[in-house]
């Protein structure tokens, strides 16, 4: 059951595991919709502590976490203090970690992190905040640990505790293996881990390889714990802790004890929870057409069998008797379902002129439309729908670019050095590429941001890459936008908010398009959120477009990127590509040569993105393959979004 914000207050304290639907559940957790949604009601509960705690005259103390998901709980509860009065003067505040060694000016620090997000903010005393000093002494470390303990415990341990979860199932920095009796104390962190950390660092080799961390011992203690998790990352990691027995291998598995915590998720970091992916064998389900499509494709994989060749019995043997005394015989429901796969199929995705579109993804008329590939980072376009695009392109439509983002902090400041110095030996009394070239060379922790004129020269290499790419695939200068929406330049992983002027950007384009069709990323599991901030604002430039006339007519067709693909089921429109299309689609992404070899946000892959889209596109059609549909070199899926 997806919650809405009324019910999170009611349920907060309901057990796990006591209901049918929740059978092989073992802790407690609440779903969202949204993690907007989700971090409201958190942020909400913990000021209601805060002010329950300030009536009785007594403090407030709060474990808080660090990382990309509390910062929504963060930005709520300082708008509470600014708005509604909510003060933080009772409150005591301790951090779970803190990398080591790191200085408390670095802008990759925690201390740097709570201030900016929370404590510059807020009328919190600063002698009440603690965060572990990543600059303390080797030979001081132990006792300062065992002082950080003794600290949390003079004040009367902590009411509530704030936890997020890394891929390795760590809670703050207490990485597999970690003791339940476990306390504050120095740790080796993960491989995984930095891996998830390099995007921050720009690059794995500057993130650092220990952490001061609170312990296992010391966050089960807490007298109230909440864990928020979002994403898709997230969802095995979520499934293992939920659901798994406790194991040293997942530490988060530890607060299974605990007898008051609950977990805060969103719909893709719970999808795969035994109750959200496969309903059907914990309760009975109203079986909507796209559920049914769903168990029939479980099913079909399950049992490594063709769609049409699954038989009553395995419906029956797989808790889907229901569907089939609904649906009549396995027959009949294979026949429907294999049908409505086939029809996602179609080579042309701008519509087929002049033919039945009845059964086919896309409109025939308009037989020309036009088109607007919104692309969050300048090579998004071709990695994801490389060959859509080259089939819109060769069936004539006409066929814009809109770069949502400049993409200057994925180039490295190797590959700018390399084009200031080129750009010196044409000019050499160039006073800007020298400031360039001298702040490069000197520029060694990557703790500083890079000043305007160098991410000027790393946003120009991206947009002439990105140029030579679309000039490959036949399209015009004129036709492609780079956008540079605002919300993106702070030279810093971390991105500004968005704005209205954001959104703007986005309704001048389309307003003076009037497109037929829009294409954009829908892959949220983007290491660095780039992808879901682009995606929010072009959701909220159609919804204040949409009773325009054109837009009547407009379809919105959503792609994943590098990460992840559309399951088979979810599928709304699957585009074919031959072995030629997939080779010149590579050639296109080999324009972007500031992304090859080593590029610095690729997430937990080490494949270059052209290997692993490949490698996805051919899963892919392996899996149609496999439901018993046509034998195809690679697919490209795409999602349809209502509005």
């Amino acid at each position: 059951m997806i919650l809405d914000l009324e019910n999170y207050k009611t349920l907060t304290y309901s057990k796990a595991g006591r209901f049918e639907e929740t059978r092989y559940e073992k802790i407690h957790n609440v779903l969202f919709k949204t993690s907007n949604e989700a971090s409201i009601l958190v942020a909400r509960e913990i000021a209601a502590l805060i002010k329950e705690k300030t009536q009785s005259n007594s403090h407030c103390v709060l474990g808080l976490a660090t990382g990309s998901s509390p910062i929504k709980v963060y930005e709520e509860l300082v708008r509470m203090h600014k708005e509604e009065g909510l003060s933080f003067s009772n409150v005591i505040t301790f951090n779970l970690d803190e990398y080591y060694p790191m200085d408390s000016s670095n802008i990759q620090s925690y201390h740097y992190f709570m201030h900016e997000h929370l404590f510059n903010h807020i009328d919190i005393l600063p002698e009440n905040i603690n965060i572990p000093n990543g600059v303390i002494k080797s030979e001081d470390l132990y006792q300062y640990c065992i002082d950080y303990e003794i600290k949390i415990k003079e004040v009367g341990g902590i009411d509530f505790q704030l936890l997020g979860i890394g891929r390795t199932g760590h809670i703050g920095f207490n990485e597999p293996g970690s003791h339940f009796n476990s306390s504050t104390r120095i740790i080796t962190l993960d491989h995984i881990t930095r891996i998830d950390a390099a995007p921050a660092f720009l690059g794995i080799d500057n993130v650092p390889k220990k952490a001061i961390t609170m312990g296992i011992g010391t966050v089960c203690n807490a007298k109230r714990i909440v864990l928020l998790a979002w994403g898709l990352n997230k969802n095995t990691i979520i499934k293992k802790t939920i659901e798994g027995d406790i194991s040293s291998n997942v530490p988060a598995t530890y607060l299974q004890h605990h007898k008051n915590a609950t977990f805060v998720i969103d719909e893709e970091a719970s999808s795969e929870l035994t109750r959200v992916k496969t309903p059907w064998l914990v309760k009975s389900c109203l079986w909507t057409a796209s559920l049914k499509l769903k168990a029939v494709v479980w099913l079909s994989e399950l049992l490594k069998k063709p769609i049409l060749k699954l038989t009553d019995k395995d419906y029956n043997d797989n808790g889907m008797s229901d569907l089939l005394s609904e649906e009549g015989t396995a027959y009949d429901l294979n026949i429907k379902m294999f049908n409505r796969l086939q029809h996602t199929i179609t080579g042309w995705p701008g519509g087929k002129p002049n033919s039945d579109d009845s059964n086919r993804p896309e409109r025939a008329i308009p037989t020309k439309k036009k088109v607007i590939i919104f692309s969050p980072h300048p090579d998004d376009d071709v990695i994801s729908m490389g060959g859509t695009f080259d089939r819109l392109v060769e069936q004539g439509h006409e066929v814009h670019i809109a770069y949502q983002t400049s993409g200057n902090i994925a180039v490295s400041n190797e590959e700018a050095l390399k084009f200031a110095e080129i750009a010196k030996t044409i000019n050499s009394d160039s006073k800007e590429v020298n400031n360039i070239i001298d702040f490069i060379k000197n520029e060694k922790d990557n703790d500083t941001i890079d000043p305007l004129s160098v991410r000027r020269l790393k946003g120009s290499i991206r947009k002439s890459e990105s140029l030579a790419a679309t000039r490959y695939l036949g399209i015009s200068d004129t036709n492609v936008h780079f956008l540079n929406l605002p919300f993106y330049e702070t030279g810093t992983i971390k991105k500004g908010n968005i704005t209205q002027e954001d959104i703007s950007i986005v309704n001048e384009l389309i307003n003076k398009i009037q497109p037929n069709q829009i294409f954009a990323a829908g892959d949220l599991a983007d290491p660095h959120g780039t992808h879901k901030a682009c995606l929010d604002i072009l959701f909220s430039s159609i919804n204040f477009l949409k009773e325009k006339p054109y837009m009547q007519d407009c379809w919105v067709w959503l792609y994943r990127g590098a990460w992840h693909e559309w399951e088979s089921y979810e599928i709304d429109m699957a585009v074919p590509m031959s072995p030629d299309q997939v080779l010149k689609k590579r050639h296109a992404i080999f324009y972007h040569q500031s992304q090859k070899d080593g590029v610095m946000f690729q997430g937990d892959d080490s494949r270059e993105f052209w290997v692993r889209v490949e490698d996805r596109n051919r899963l892919t059609a392996k899996k149609y393959n496999d439901l018993g549909l046509a034998d195809y070199a690679a697919i490209e899926a795409f999602k349809r979004y209502h509005f």
